[in-house]
């Protein structure tokens, strides 16, 4: 089989024409996966807020708690008096 000169041409630009398509690609993927780690560090650390925030919740309704108990017994107390 004997090719012509504009084959070979032709063959080698469509070879490096879906080289360069792959190589556009391939950056895009990479692109897209550092966001995408970073996205899934941002939910991360979401988590942790929302558990720390959560926590300090809890500790003020406790706080909220005892001070209702300390102000129940000062009121009790002056009525005593």
């Amino acid at each position: 089989m004997d090719f012509s000169t504009e084959f070979i041409i032709q063959i080698a630009i469509y070879l490096v024409s879906m080289g360069s398509f792959a190589g556009v690609v391939l950056t895009r993927l990479k692109y897209l996966e550092k966001k995408q780690d970073k996205h899934n560090n941002l939910i991360e650390r979401m988590i942790v807020v929302e558990q720390s925030v959560n926590k300090a919740h809890e500790r003020l309704d406790s706080f909220r708690q005892t001070a209702e108990k300390w102000r129940e017994k000062h009121d009790e107390l002056e009525r005593r008096d």
